[in-house]
């Protein structure tokens, strides 16, 4: 038995609803396609926020806010741009409410001049401002990042991969030219690339995306791709090199070093509260989640065994000593978040929340290990011997020692395993259209489950247009041309022409 009624192998989208659930990281809110993110993922979240935050303003960014409402008339500045989100797009176009017939209605006298769409990304806003900051080359580069909110009206939602209200970051900078702005979208990637990998143990594949898959607007749009036990991919970050696009529709202009005027080029950057989701599907098992150490909102959880007896004090005692012992140590160059759970209920139950959740040390003191200054834990990552529960005990002033090195092992384990099952699903031996069409199906649910890696010539118009609709025919899509390259390329498996490059293929979130 597991601590989830539901395994991986039987059903894995239900799955992933129930370690959602189960490890209590959101539910459903009362607005349709959003979700009330519950404490221990928000603190998943701040961890996160907290250690990009620290890399982009290490990386020369600075944090700014814009407004959440953004005037109709800036999105009609960049066609490209308004046509990619056209259909996600939240619209206000009142600003009171009025009680007709007995129900609150919006007031027909309170219709706004402008209709004020809710920001799904802040392009055009930022544009705006940056349009009046930049007056010479003096100005540049200019580079801010924000934290905020996005409402994007999904259709399909599912909590953390797909809501129609999420959070995430969004760096925007502006450069005197192309060189700057394209070395600072590969920043933004390698950013992206180290928190993924050095904090969450996410292995990913960083490339550019092909022009049909680029954001609206952009020139070029590189991704990090993150494999999910299912095989399926999960776009864990994007960054976009936007040329002058931006800056010719809004007017952010400059004045050079020979005095006359330029436009800025533009770049945009953003990862999501999506990595949440991924966090869950990469390192997930059938008991539940498995939060990786430097991510975790508690690294060692504390559960006293209390049981109505007079030993129950000593033992609250032991647990708060210990707690405090521990804080004073540090694992990932920070002091080891340690926490002891005493709500009034039965020791078991605290356990498998605990372990539900993922918590990477899981203690469970009693009488004999507060009397003989043992501690009894339980390692989240190594929890079965088969279907018996794995239990460890070390003398107090051991594990206070080992536990650090216990967490920051057990990261690297996490990333190493995860690696290495994305590795082992990535093939390469697809010589034509018809290998993948074999391999794969057209159902979803069966053929091969991983990623296909394949010659690409970099066909354009119609003829990209013509190898999305055949993808699309077997729920494929491009992610992207990895950075690492090959020495020798063969054949684009979909024109026959000589490869540019290699991509990669795979069904995704």
């Amino acid at each position: 038995m597991h601590a989830l009624k539901v395994t991986r192998a039987e059903d894995f989208p239900e799955w992933y609803q129930a370690v959602v659930r189960e490890a209590d990281l959101a539910e459903l809110s009362p607005t349709r396609g959003c979700m009330i993110i519950k404490p221990w993922g928000m603190g998943i979240w701040e961890r996160l926020q907290g250690e990009l935050d620290r890399r982009i303003k290490e990386s020369g960014h600075e944090n700014y806010y814009f407004p959440l409402l953004i005037p109709l008339s800036f999105f009609a500045k960049e066609a490209e741009h308004v046509e990619g989100f056209a259909k996600e797009m939240a619209v206000v176009t009142h600003h009171r409410l009025k009680s007709i017939d007995g129900g609150l209605q919006p007031d027909p006298e309170a219709e706004l001049a402008e209709p004020l769409i809710i920001r799904p990304t802040s392009e055009t806003i930022i544009g705006d401002a940056f349009a009046r900051w930049i007056k010479s080359y003096r100005d540049l580069p200019l580079k801010l990042n924000q934290w905020a909110n996005i409402v994007r009206w999904e259709m399909r939602t599912r909590m953390f991969l797909r809501t129609a209200e999420f959070l995430w970051q969004e760096g925007h900078t502006a450069h005197a030219d192309e060189k700057d702005a394209m070395d600072e979208t590969m920043l933004a990637l390698e950013i992206y690339r180290g928190v993924a990998e050095d904090f969450l143990a996410m292995p990913v594949i960083a490339g550019e995306k092909p022009e049909n898959e680029r954001f609206p607007g952009a020139e070029r749009t590189y991704s990090i791709e993150a494999m999910m036990q299912d095989g399926k991919a999960l776009q864990a970050g994007t960054s976009h090199y936007l040329g002058t696009h931006f800056a010719e529709a809004q007017n952010i202009r400059y004045q050079n070093k020979d005095g006359g005027m330029s436009l800025a080029h533009t770049t945009s950057w953003g990862v999501s509260t999506r990595l949440i989701g991924g966090v869950i599907m990469t390192h997930g098992d059938d008991d539940g989640l498995r939060t990786p150490p430097a991510v975790a909102p508690r690294q060692i959880v504390i559960v006293p065994m209390l049981r109505g007896k007079p030993e129950d004090a000593q033992i609250s005692e032991y647990c708060a000593a210990l707690a405090a012992e521990l804080g004073a140590a540090k694992a990932f160059g920070a002091p080891l978040r340690a926490f002891v759970d005493a709500k009034d209920a039965r020791p078991a139950d605290k356990r498998w929340d605990w372990v539900r959740r993922g918590a990477p040390l899981i203690c469970e003191i009693g009488p004999r290990d507060a009397a003989g200054g043992q501690v009894s834990y339980l390692v989240r990552t190594a929890l079965r011997d088969g279907e018996k529960i794995k239990t460890n005990a070390l003398a107090r002033a051991d594990f206070i020692a080992q536990a650090p090195s216990v967490l920051e092992h057990m990261q690297g384990a996490m990333f190493a395993e995860a690696k290495a099952r994305m590795q082992g699903a990535i093939r390469g031996d697809f010589k034509s259209f018809d290998d993948l069409v074999a391999q794969y199906g057209a159902d979803e649910d069966g053929g091969f489950k991983g990623w296909a890696r394949v010659g690409w010539a970099r066909p354009s118009g119609a003829a990209l247009e013509e190898v999305g609709e055949r993808l699309k025919a077997l729920k494929l899509t491009i992610r992207n041309a990895p950075l690492a390259q090959p020495a020798s390329l063969g054949k684009c498996i979909f024109t026959g022409a000589p490869a540019v490059e290699e991509i990669l293929i795979a069904r995704a979130y």
